[in-house]
C-alpha cells in the first residue's frame, strides 16, 4: 500500500507545478504543451523570492497530502486491483481542478485524455460502469451543458465553455449518466457556498466538478 500511497504523494506535489507551467503557456496545441512542460525552467533563487518559493513548497506539500490520501481511500474503498485507473483520474482531475482556480480554463490536453481513459476503464479495466453506460455518460455529459447553454444564453453567454462541456464528457465516461447527475448536483452546491463565502458572483467550476467527482466515486460504486 505505501507504494501507491507514496506515488500519489509524488503526483500530488507536482500537481502546483504542472499548474503553473500551464499558466505560463496555454492555450496551446498538445504537441507545444507537452514541449514546454518537459522543458526544464530555472529557478533564481534569492532573498525576495524566499516567501514565494516556501509559500509555492507549501502548497506543493499540502496537494501532495491531499493526493496520499485521496489514493489511500480509493485502496481501501476499491482494493489495489484498479489502482492505477484511480490514481490517473485523481490526478488529473486535482490537476484540472488546480489549472481551472488559477486560470478559468480546463485545457483540451487534458480532458481529451481523460476522455479516452474513461472508454479504456470501462472496457478494458473492468470499471464502474459497463462500455454502453461509458459512452451513453459521455454523450450526455456533452449534451447537458450545450442545452443549459443555449437555455440561459441571454443572460450569461460564457456560462460554459468548451472546456466544461468535454470535461463533463469525461467525467460521463468514467461515471455513467446517473452518477454524472450526482456529480453536477453537488459541484453546483459546493461552487454556491464557496461564491458566497467569498463574495463572487462568478467562479470556475472546474474544482467543484474535479472533487465531487471524486467524492462521488468513492461512494456510490
Amino acid at each position: 500500500m505505501i507504494v501507491y500511497v507514496l506515488t500519489g504523494f509524488i503526483l500530488g506535489f507536482f500537481i502546483p507545478y504542472m499548474s503553473r507551467r500551464f499558466a505560463k503557456f496555454m492555450p496551446a496545441t498538445p504537441a507545444y504543451a507537452i514541449l514546454q512542460i518537459l522543458r526544464p525552467i530555472k529557478f533564481i533563487y534569492n532573498s525576495r523570492h524566499k516567501k514565494l518559493y516556501l509559500a509555492y513548497l507549501e502548497r506543493s506539500f499540502v496537494s501532495g497530502l491531499i493526493a496520499s490520501g485521496i489514493s489511500y481511500l480509493f485502496i481501501y474503498r476499491y482494493g489495489f486491483s484498479q489502482i492505477w485507473w484511480h490514481i490517473a483520474f485523481v490526478f488529473i482531475l486535482m490537476l484540472l481542478a488546480e489549472i481551472d482556480g488559477r486560470m478559468l480554463l480546463l485545457p483540451d490536453i487534458l480532458t481529451v485524455p481523460l476522455l479516452i481513459l474513461g472508454f479504456a476503464y470501462a472496457t478494458l479495466g473492468n470499471g464502474w460502469v459497463i462500455p454502453a453506460e461509458s459512452a451513453i455518460g459521455a454523450l450526455i455529459g456533452y449534451a447537458l451543458p450545450v442545452v443549459v447553454g443555449i437555455l440561459i444564453l441571454g443572460r450569461n453567454k460564457d456560462a460554459f465553455g468548451g472546456g466544461d462541456i468535454k470535461f463533463l464528457a469525461a467525467l460521463g465516461a468514467w461515471l455513467g449518466v446517473e452518477t454524472l447527475l450526482y456529480v453536477i448536483a453537488l459541484a453546483s452546491i459546493i461552487m454556491f457556498v464557496y461564491s458566497l463565502a467569498r463574495s463572487r458572483k462568478f467562479v470556475a467550476f472546474g474544482p467543484g466538478l474535479a472533487f465531487s467527482a471524486i467524492i462521488v466515486a468513492l461512494l456510490s460504486y
